[in-house]
């Protein structure tokens, strides 16, 4: 029996109401509930408490918002929003009402793992609590972390000395106001949409030669003349990759382009 069939069968609720998949992180529960009615929601939560009891919070989480992308989240059901999560040996502390956790990106953060060497210097341009810096960090030689976000930091902080990290040099600032030149052999772009106006300080912060792994979103219809476009703000470019990450609305998809860029 699935999540959707075991919440209809404890509550009643027709399974329409119900979400057929759900995100956790740590023992936090978030849920999309868009044909739920308000009773309904709260009857949800508590079905969820009472059948998952490793989960102490239920969620509905309705978007993100802002330049820092500070998901929207109503609490149904439980104790508070802080918890720990864990994915692929690495621990995370974070809020999930304050910060994102997409664990729709696992599969990139493992991609990035396999292909960076372990002599490697990498920039994460928007390292938020330290999706992509943390893993990375246990591989490479040196990471340099940018986060604007106080909140984000505080966490990403935390994070390098609950992992007991040596090589991360976290950095609380704009992305485009940070003393970085020349020390990327590869540099992570994980944000959208508009990741194309950050691409000139990209290219201050690489080495000649080095890698720039390019997120943004794009309509089917764009893709993949569009990307391309916006990466010529790099100069001179060569495709090494490019793929969806997953679909974030109808007809439009989050992406990424591997790109190795040459000064000359």
């Amino acid at each position: 029996m699935n999540f959707r069939q075991k919440i209809a069968r404890e509550t009643g609720i027709r399974e329409g109401s119900i979400p057929a998949s759900y995100q956790v992180l740590g023992d936090v529960m978030l849920l999309k509930l868009m044909k739920a009615s308000g009773e309904e929601k709260k009857k949800i939560a508590s079905a969820v408490l009472e059948l998952y009891p490793y989960i102490k919070t239920v969620c509905e989480i309705k978007g993100v918002e802002g330049e820092l992308r500070r998901p929207k989240i109503l609490k149904l059901g439980g104790n508070g929003t802080e918890t720990t999560h864990k994915e692929s040996g690495i621990l995370y502390n974070l809020d999930a009402a304050k910060v994102m956790f997409s664990k729709g990106n696992h599969f990139e953060r493992r991609r990035l793992l396999k292909q960076a060497g372990t002599n490697e210097v990498i920039v994460d341009m928007f390292a938020g609590i330290g999706y992509f810096s943390l893993p990375l960090a246990r591989h490479v030689r040196k990471v340099y972390s940018l986060e604007k976000n106080p909140v984000a930091f505080r966490y990403l902080k935390e994070n390098i000395k609950l992992n007991k990290l040596s090589n991360i040099e976290a950095v609380n600032a704009d992305c485009r106001e940070a003393a970085l030149e020349g020390v990327a052999d590869r540099l992570i772009m994980g944000y959208f949409p508009g990741t194309e106006r950050f691409l000139p300080f990209a290219l201050k912060m690489l080495k000649d030669g080095g890698i720039v792994h390019f997120h943004n979103s794009y309509s089917g219809d764009e893709l993949w003349n569009k990307p391309a476009e916006d990466l010529k703000a790099l100069g001179n470019f060569r495709v090494l990759e490019k793929k969806k990450v997953k679909s974030i609305a109808p007809r439009r998809w989050h992406i990424v382009m591997d790109v190795e860029v040459y000064r000359e």
